[in-house]
């Protein structure tokens, strides 16, 4: 095999190792920006459930009204959070856009 085919073999893997870090890198983000709030999803609903439990309530709105407020509320908080991450995670893919002129 002469050089230039080793090149061509060699630079189809340094992509294909770019493309593992960028899709390594959206799975990160996804990570950061939605893992507290399923935490915090899902620990409402193991305490709320732990409650009706003790207390022999089986009421679906019960479970739902809490979590679904203190989700929005834990979303609201985290907003700034998330838009920054989400917008530097963007920044940085779409420099790389421009950067390679795909």
């Amino acid at each position: 095999m002469d050089h230039f085919h080793q090149h061509l073999l060699w630079a189809r893997d340094m992509v294909f190792d770019q493309n593992v870090q960028y899709l390594s890198m959206a799975f990160w983000q996804i990570v950061v920006v939605a893992g507290p709030i399923l935490l915090v999803a899902l620990s409402v609903g193991l305490f709320i459930g732990l409650i009706q439990a003790a207390t022999s309530i089986n009421e679906m709105t019960l479970s739902f009204v809490p979590k679904l407020f203190i989700v929005l509320m834990v979303m609201s908080l985290m907003a700034t959070f998330t838009i920054t991450q989400m917008t530097d995670y963007f920044s940085y893919i779409f420099d790389e856009i421009s950067r390679k002129g795909l």
